[in-house]
């Protein structure tokens, strides 16, 4: 008779893998060049306001991951476009609030905390003005952007409160939004 391992499921919480993310956290912390990442898109125009970006891969640790999205991109019939699909402000502000739900989710998670909902709204305002050179004083985009979060699990006030913290510390995406980041453009005329 062959003796057999008990190996111990993993735990998860809130769909998260929390011996997975704790190990990924002590390996960064062993080895900073384990938490490098390098993320890429290319985005193509498809004729009009339309435009298709496309992910491939992204490194982390000096390693390649293969990845294969597309993600398509319009204007509202409005603003020149043909109303197909989200446009880039609303794939922007998406993307503020993918990024801080991952965080809380895994904030939560790593405290055991079982979430039942999670929402975040996000909205800022643009003078148009700006963006269409009309008026030079005008920003080009938001000054402010404003976002509520409603969050409901099985913490306390105060344990949503730290969550809530270290998700505006940590969170990319917020870090990206709320600070300038140096841009640095490259113009290939073929």
């Amino acid at each position: 008779m062959i003796a057999q391992t008990k190996t111990a499921a993993p735990k998860i919480v809130n769909g998260i893998n929390v011996d997975d993310l704790f190990s990924l956290v002590d390996a960064v912390k062993r080895d900073a060049a384990k938490g490098k990442t390098n993320w890429r898109v290319t985005t193509s125009w498809q004729g009009q306001t339309r435009s298709r970006a496309q992910v491939e891969a992204f490194d982390i640790g000096g390693e390649r991951v293969p990845r294969r999205f597309s993600i398509d991109i319009d204007e509202p019939l409005e603003l020149g476009g043909s109303n197909r699909f989200a446009n880039p402000q609303e794939h922007l502000l998406a993307a503020l609030n993918a990024c801080m739900t991952v965080g809380y989710v895994a904030q939560c998670a790593l405290r055991g905390i079982t979430l039942e909902k999670l929402e975040i709204e996000t909205h800022g305002e643009i003078d148009l003005r700006g963006f269409l050179g009309i008026d030079p004083a005008v920003p080009l985009g938001y000054e402010r952007l404003s976002y509520v979060v409603r969050i409901k699990g099985n913490g306390t006030d105060e344990e949503f409160a730290e969550i809530h913290a270290a998700v505006m510390a940590t969170s990319p995406n917020f870090f990206n939004l709320s600070r300038p980041v140096a841009l640095e453009p490259t113009l290939v005329v073929e």
